[in-house]
């Protein structure tokens, strides 16, 4: 793909060139087909010479910033509870918003109605607007004797860092985002009750099917529910179940097998709880004692993902330090849809 945008690109420049050149040439009575070649000899040699666009200049940035783009698009392949979310990347408006109706209050109903006539109560709708969240990394320098001399591609290397750790980043996030912040009856917090092992109690399967009970006394329908595990919870389960060791080991999607009614899936970035209260701790705290890795569960159809504008930052090598520099600004969101759907297993702490 890099190849076939980095040909693309070239030709479109050499045709421009072509054309501006000959232009030129026609008006200062020399033939349109010298005009032609100089203006790209030039182009070649010296891209600062030409504007944005026409030559070389714009060239670099076009590429990488392509590159990047399909990258973004391809990474969530291998996050299956990501891929069950659905997108709403056609309602980002241009300044990396996204707008949502929120709907008001279902009416009363009335049985066996006598008295009239009927009460009138209005149900409001608002209007909500969401910024996306904004990731910008750090730049990051290639010299002009890295790009020529070594023998691997360092300027793609670099692409690809950027584009893994915003990716890492804003895949966490997003799961920190549907997971509840507190426990409630629409959003259940629940521990986990099995044998003791390092200060902590094991998930057993009972935990899940509790949780299962939880959802459904909401009446969440079953097609939809995911279940993300952390590295903790799929050790215990290992250990303790042996029908689920076995659908773990036959799995080759990077998915576990659906447990209960819930699409089951493993992650290691899952999100903190402070246990004695099973309230979810702030993004990015440093993990104490009195916190647990929670396993998240929500139903699908009830959470979204937006992703905005995706920009790289990319130059031609500084006079001085004969360099370039890159990094990239890229927007997403991913959040419920209401305060509800939503559960966490969280292993309790013994003392």
């Amino acid at each position: 793909m890099k190849n076939i945008l980095a040909i693309t690109t070239m030709l479109c420049a050499f045709a421009l060139n072509c054309v501006a050149g000959g232009l030129v040439a026609d008006c200062v009575d020399v033939a349109p087909w010298v005009g032609a070649v100089t203006l790209n000899v030039v182009a070649a040699v010296s891209p600062l010479f030409m504007p944005e666009g026409v030559a070389r200049a714009g060239l670099y940035q076009e590429l990488w910033t392509g590159e990047t783009i399909n990258a973004f698009r391809n990474s969530h392949k291998s996050i299956g509870w990501m891929n069950r979310i659905r997108s709403f990347d056609s309602r980002v408006a241009n300044n990396n918003t996204i707008h949502f109706v929120d709907i008001g209050g279902d009416p009363d109903v009335l049985i066996n109605n006598t008295t009239y006539p009927i009460e009138i109560v209005a149900v409001t709708d608002d209007d909500k607007a969401i910024g996306l969240d904004k990731y910008q990394t750090v730049a990051t320098t290639i010299t002009d004797d890295e790009a020529r001399c070594l023998s691997y591609d360092k300027m793609a290397s670099v692409i690809e860092r950027h584009r893994l750790i915003v990716d890492e980043k804003k895949i966490a996030k997003a799961l920190h985002a549907l997971a509840p912040a507190d426990h409630a009856a629409k959003h259940p917090v629940l521990k986990t009750t099995g044998a003791t092992v390092d200060g902590r109690k094991r998930l057993t399967v009972q935990d899940i099917i509790d949780l299962k009970a939880a959802f459904d006394k909401q009446k969440i329908p079953q097609q939809g529910r995911i279940l993300v595990l952390n590295p903790d919870h799929v050790a215990d389960l290992l250990i303790a179940d042996t029908a689920f060791a076995n659908r773990y080991n036959n799995t080759n999607t990077g998915a576990i097998s659906n447990m209960y009614g819930f699409e089951t899936y493993e992650y290691v970035d899952c999100p903190l709880y402070t246990v004695s209260t099973k309230a979810k701790v702030a993004w990015g705290t440093t993990a104490t004692n009195a916190m647990q890795q929670a396993s998240v569960a929500f139903y699908a159809p009830r959470m979204m993902k937006a992703t905005g504008e995706t920009k790289a930052y990319i130059g031609e090598p500084e006079p001085t330090y004969q360099r370039w520099l890159y990094n990239l600004r890229h927007y997403f969101i991913c959040l419920p849809l209401k305060n509800e759907a939503m559960g966490a297993l969280i292993s309790d702490l013994v003392s």
